[in-house]
């Protein structure tokens, strides 16, 4: 495994697995066998409502708790800084921890700051570790790090081969913020990586498919990468990516392969952000 250090000294590892549309009955199921092929970073939401599988599984697995990397994020429905505080509480009694590695808050709108101040409150009391967002897209995202004073330490986006968000780096670097990429291979609107005829010959160089150098070229970016599959050998697959490297030629040519940069998904669009405060707010 290879490790990215954060912010504030925490070190993450550059893979982990995702359970996102995961269900619940099937996620104790699927995180132990992610467990199992050596995954030691798992990715939860309150919102995906499987918190307790993951708890389950990584409490039976024998693994010991400082060994695994933890990531929830906390839901819009439960923004807020009284509302944020208690879901945190109930996030760990889910999990079945004493304190999140990383703790997200999971969309950009309804009440952010005071979110985040119920996070940095849990941060300093040694109930989370690190803490940052997902889905802040590049102007959201610096008037919100701008303003707070834990500066976020990880900014979760819709980032893959095919949406490579190049736009909101600098950004990110201004606040030694870190990308965590959601959907690495695909899917939202996204269709092509591991059917791409360029990323299969680059495998082909290093015995790899198109699903495997994809993920590379994420981790050598500097970019931790979820992928999900409820297959224990597509995990695998997906696990196996520490025994070659890419070389600069084949990063300059995935980087060809870039088509929406900021992501499929408008995080901005305004009947999405209504939809959201309107029925989670």
């Amino acid at each position: 495994m290879e490790y990215i250090k954060l912010n504030n000294g925490v070190e993450m590892p550059t893979l982990g697995y995702g359970v996102f549309l995961v269900s619940p009955e099937e996620c104790e199921r699927c995180v132990s066998d992610a467990l199992e092929v050596g995954y030691r970073m798992i990715d939860t939401a309150q919102a995906y409502q499987n918190e307790e599988g993951v708890g389950n599984a990584w409490l039976k697995s024998g693994i010991k708790r400082e060994d695994i990397f933890l990531v929830t994020k906390v839901w819009i429905a439960n923004n807020g800084e009284e509302k944020a505080a208690k879901s945190i509480d109930e996030s760990l009694r889910k999990l079945q921890t004493d304190y999140i590695d990383l703790l997200l808050i999971h969309q950009a709108y309804g009440d952010v700051f005071g979110t985040w101040r119920a996070m940095e409150k849990a941060y300093r009391d040694g109930k989370v570790r690190a803490i940052g967002v997902s889905n802040f897209q590049s102007g959201r995202f610096f008037d919100f790090a701008h303003y707070v004073d834990v500066k976020p330490m990880v900014n979760q986006l819709q980032s893959n081969a095919m949406i490579q968000q190049r736009g909101i780096e600098p950004t990110l670097d201004e606040f030694g913020t870190k990308m965590m990429a959601w959907g690495p291979l695909g899917g939202q609107g996204v269709d092509g990586i591991i059917k791409s005829d360029m990323l299969a010959s680059i495998g082909d160089k290093y015995g790899k498919t198109a699903s495997q150098v994809a993920l590379r070229w994420l981790i050598q970016r500097g970019i931790v990468a979820i992928p999900k599959s409820t297959h224990k050998e597509r995990m695998a697959q997906n696990f196996n990516l520490f025994d070659f490297a890419l070389t600069d030629d084949d990063m300059a040519q995935i980087a060809t392969m870039n088509q929406h940069d900021t992501g499929t998904v408008n995080f901005n669009d305004m009947n999405f952000v209504k939809y959201l405060i309107e029925t989670y707010g």
